[in-house]
Parts: structure tokens; sequence; C-alpha cells
């Protein structure tokens, strides 16, 4: 029995420090490895620079049709929405009793004419009479007074001829210019232009070509001023300027036009010029009133420095990227950005040639902190998940 005892004693100094042993073991730390990331450098390539901003559609030209003398709608000589010609009829107001008072001023002019060549024929003999002192003066005095009596009627005669043609003419309302003609206002048998304020029968539109309405920035005039002054273009010489439009379902600017008009003066309380361009739009895509992208080329970028819009962030200060150092530390880049191309985003300024952006696993990226970077190209980098 006592000899057991003696086992023990041996035994529990041994099993405490093997114990011991091992929790020392278990309080070794080891740091877990620095994040993945992956970064690329950014992509060199010639860049068009442009101005961008929005705009507004309008109509080249745009006019009611209304009735410019009173009567009856005879007819309606076009389908509602049709697009029409210049001069095509499209009503017609009671033309009758215009063609008769035409017809009887007419008849009032010949017979003015008829009496004037009376009276200028009496005059010329009076003329010849009196230069071989063969008629007293007073009837000389009294032809001339005839004959600018004659001529006078004949006078008011033809301009009452006049007035009577172009009331008979206003019974055909015609198209004034190309367009597309609105639903009318009006029905056949309806009596119209029989108060102060005309009758609209319709409203006529041109969008062939059309207008696009905007407003730019004083910095803005100052580079597209730049800009002619470098292609040699003058003020005068503005339609030469290309613009580029998007409607909000397009992708890209697919239509073309140039500058058309220039506002004289900036607004000096919103710090703009009013401007303007014209599309030939041959195919109607594009309507008055529309909402759309517009752009300016304003020369090239010979090494623009381009990188993934997605590795862009922002916070108060402004735009941002995140860069990997030589000891592969993240910094946080502030950088001012320029244009869109693709996918890819123009850096303006805070970027050089050969920094290493993060462009995936932002998330994991802490500014101060290192990080195991996997280098690729930008290009792929900003590519569409399954696009290489």
């Amino acid at each position: 029995m006592g000899h057991r005892l003696v086992k023990v004693s041996v035994a529990a100094p041994m099993l405490a420090a093997a114990l011991l042993a091992a929790c020392g073991q278990g309080n070794n730390y080891v740091a877990p490895p620095p994040p993945r990331v992956t970064v690329a450098t950014p992509t060199r390539q010639s860049v068009t620079r442009y101005l961008e901003t929005t705009g507004n559609m309008t109509a080249v030209n745009s006019t009611d049709l209304v009735a410019r003398v009173p009567g009856f709608i005879a007819e309606i000589k076009y389908q509602d929405g049709a697009t029409v010609t210049k001069g095509t009829l499209l009503f017609t107001i009671e033309p009758e009793p215009y063609r008769v008072k035409l017809e009887q001023a007419k008849a009032a002019e010949a017979a003015a004419e008829s009496n004037l060549k009376v009276a200028q024929a009496a005059f010329q003999r009076q003329v010849e009479l009196l230069a071989t002192r063969n008629t007293p003066q007073a009837t000389y005095d009294q032809a001339l007074a005839q004959r600018d009596s004659a001529q006078s009627t004949f006078d008011q005669a033809h301009a009452s001829t006049q007035l009577a043609q172009i009331n008979y003419d206003y019974t055909q309302v015609a198209a004034p210019f190309d367009g597309i003609v609105t639903a009318r206002q009006v029905s056949v048998g309806q009596y119209v232009g029989g108060t102060a304020t005309p009758t609209v029968l319709a409203t006529i539109v041109q969008n062939a070509p059309i207008y696009v309405s905007f407003n730019i920035s004083e910095q803005d005039v100052l580079n597209i001023r730049a800009e002619m002054a470098r292609r040699g273009l003058t003020r005068d010489d503005i339609k030469k300027v290309p613009i580029e439009l998007g409607l909000q379902t397009e992708r890209g600017y697919p239509h073309r036009g140039t500058l058309d008009y220039a506002a004289p003066t900036v607004n000096p309380s919103t710090g703009t010029l009013a401007t303007r361009g014209i599309l030939a739009n041959p195919d109607h895509v594009l309507m008055p009133g529309y909402f759309v992208r517009v752009r300016i080329p304003l020369g090239e970028i010979a090494d623009a420095l381009l990188v993934p819009d997605v590795a862009l962030g922002s916070d108060q200060s402004g735009r941002y990227l995140l860069v990997v150092d030589k000891d592969n530390v993240v910094e946080q880049r502030k950088v001012e950005i320029g244009q869109l191309v693709g996918t890819l985003r123009v850096i303006a300024k805070g970027l050089a040639a050969g920094d290493r952006v993060v462009v995936n696993g932002l998330m994991r990226a802490i500014p101060g902190q290192k990080v195991e970077p996997q280098t690729q190209t930008a290009a792929n980098a900003a590519a569409p998940a399954g696009a290489h």
C-alpha cells in the first residue's frame, strides 16, 4: 500500500508538465495572409474629348392653321396625323360667295379701265390742241382732271379685285411647309372665322429637319471656341461644328447634326449660353419635346489614362481610386475624372501611367493596410463577365 502512494506522487508532476506544455503551444498566434485583390495599370489610348449636356428637341416650324375668312367648312382634304408637303390642300371654306365677289370686282375693274381709256384719249387730244393754241386752257384742265379721276377709279377697282382674289384664295387652306398635321379641330359644315379670335382648324409641325436646344456653361463656351480656333473656324462657321444626340432609350449617340445657332451673350444670371443644333431627321425618329443627351467633340487627347469605371469610389470630397504602392500597401487617391469610353473612365488628374489600381476586391482593400495584388489589364477588368 505504501508502494502505490509513491508511484502516484511521481506521475502527477509529469502530467501537469504535459498539460502546461500543451497550453503553451495553443497560444502561438499566426497572422492571416493579406487579402487578395486584383490590380491593373491604366490603359493608355487616344480619346476624343466631348462636351456632354442635355437638351430638348423643338420643331423648326410649328403653326396653327386658322380660318382667315368667315364661312362654313366645305371639305376636309386630309387624314388626321398625315404627313403632307408644302401647298397640299387641307381645308376648303365655302368658296362660292368669295368667287362671286371676285367676279364683281373684276367687272368693276374692267369698267373703270374702259373709262380710263376714254379719259386718257380725251386728255391726249387736249394736249395736242393746246400745243397749237386751238383749245382754251380751261378745257385742257378739265380733261386732265377727268383723266386723273378715271385713273383713281381704276386704281381703286384694281385694289378691290386684288382684295377679292386674296379672300377667295383664303378659302383654300393649304400646308405652308412640309410637316405633319394634327387632328382637325373642326367638322364639315361648321361655321368658322366669324369672331375676333381666329378659329384654329389644326396645327402643322415640321420635324425634318429638327432643332435641339440646350445651354452650355461659360467654360464650355471657351472650350468650343478654342477648338474652333484650332480648326481655323470663325463664328460664321458655327454650322461646321458637329453635334451628336442620343435618346434616353438608346445606347451611345447615333444621331448626327451640326450647331445652328448660339446666343450673342452669356446669360449673367445663370452663366450659360443658349445654343441650338439642327439635325436632318429623315426617318422622323426625333420628335419635338423629346429629352435627349447631347455631346460636342472638342478635340483629341493623345495619351489619355483610362481605368474601369467600377474602380471609382466617391465620398464627400469627390472621386477617388484605391492604388497599391511598391510595398503593396493600399492608398486612397483623389482623382479628377473625364468622360466615359465604353466601360472605361478617363482620369484627367491624380493618376500616373504606372500606378496599380485596385479593380477587383475593393471591399477587401483598406487604405493603409497591405494586400496581395494580382495583376490584370484594365481593359479585361472592365469587360463584362464572360466577355474574356
